[in-house]
């Protein structure tokens, strides 16, 4: 028995190691479509998800400084200073406040919806 107990635990160390590619442990979430990018399709559920707990209608006045961005037109009013902020860019007040960036896709969606002219779609 002590001669085969070396053998088994040399085994179980062995068969315990995982090689694989950085690609098939972390898989890319898929590419970013920023092609038609829409104002109620993509924009708005970014606002939505990241934006209006402060800057909606009705919190912007209490929590969000006045900038209010539940509206297209609010939005596109501020397109500069909002493509500033999500990029936190000096010079601009990093958004969301006391948060990372949001996440690159979003970031190119609203610069591709913003390059596309801002539609109202």
């Amino acid at each position: 028995m002590k001669k085969v107990l070396p053998f088994v635990i040399l085994i179980l160390i062995f068969r315990s190691c995982y090689w694989d590619n950085e690609e098939t442990l972390y898989p890319a979430l898929g590419e970013c479509d920023t092609t038609d990018v829409s104002y109620i399709g993509d924009i708005v559920p970014i606002l939505s998800g990241n934006c209006y707990s402060c800057h909606s209608n009705l919190n912007a006045p209490s929590f969000g400084s006045g900038i209010r961005l539940e509206d297209h037109q609010d939005v596109v009013s501020l397109e500069e200073r909002i493509a500033g902020s999500i990029n936190h860019e000096a010079g601009y007040v990093p958004m969301p406040r006391g948060s990372s960036k949001l996440d690159p896709c979003s970031i190119l969606k609203f610069e591709a919806w913003v390059a596309d002219g801002s539609p109202d779609n």
